[in-house]
C-alpha cells in the first residue's frame, strides 16, 4: 500500500510542479510582453489563480505522506513514543476528515457552478473546473493521511523515503 501511495502521490506531486512551471512561464511571458510589446497574456491572473490552486492540490499528498506538514512539538516533545504516536494518528485522522470534507464541498461547489454556467471575466473559461480540479489531490491527502492513521493505531512506523522511521524524525 506505501509503495501504491508513494507512486501515486509522487506523480500528483510531478504534474503540480508542472503546472506550476507553466504558470510561472506564462507569468514571465505575460510580463516581458507588457513591457516590450505592451501585449500581456490575456487572462493571465485567472489562468494563474487557477493552475497554483490546482498545482498546490496536487502537491499536498506528497506533502502528507513525507509529513512534511507544520509540527508545533513543544509540548509533546518530552512526551512518551505512545502518546506522541497516539498524537500523530490523531492528527493524521484530522487530516483526513479535513481532506475528505474540503474534496466533498468542493465538488457540490463545482457542480454549483457548473449549473450556474458561471465563467471567469476575462477567458469566459468554465469556473467549475477550477473546483473540480482540486478534488483528486484533496481526496488523494485524505487517503494518505488515513493509511497513516492506521499504520500509526496498529503500531507501526511511518518510514520516510531516506530510510527514518517516525521515531528518529521526532
Amino acid at each position: 500500500m506505501q509503495r501504491w501511495l508513494s507512486r501515486l502521490s509522487g506523480g500528483f506531486a510531478l504534474a503540480g510542479a508542472a503546472v506550476a512551471l507553466l504558470v510561472a512561464a506564462m507569468v514571465v511571458w505575460s510580463i516581458a510582453g507588457r513591457y516590450v510589446l505592451s501585449r500581456p497574456v490575456m487572462g493571465d491572473v485567472e489562468i494563474t489563480q487557477m493552475g497554483i490552486a490546482l498545482s498546490i492540490s496536487l502537491c499536498l499528498p506528497w506533502c502528507q505522506l513525507q509529513r512534511a506538514h507544520i509540527i508545533v512539538d513543544f509540548f509533546t516533545q518530552r512526551m512518551g513514543q505512545a502518546v506522541n504516536r497516539a498524537l500523530d494518528a490523531l492528527g493524521c485522522v484530522l487530516m483526513a476528515v479535513m481532506g475528505l470534507l474540503l474534496a466533498w464541498r468542493t465538488m457540490v461547489g463545482a457542480i454549483s457552478v457548473a449549473d450556474a454556467f458561471e465563467q471567469t471575466m476575462i477567458l469566459g473559461l468554465p469556473m467549475w473546473w477550477a473546483y473540480a480540479g482540486l478534488a483528486p489531490g484533496l481526496l488523494l491527502s485524505a487517503v494518505v493521511a488515513l493509511w497513516q492513521a492506521a499504520r500509526l493505531a496498529a503500531g507501526g512506523d511511518l518510514a520516510h523515503p531516506s530510510g527514518s522511521t517516525l521515531e528518529d524524525a521526532t
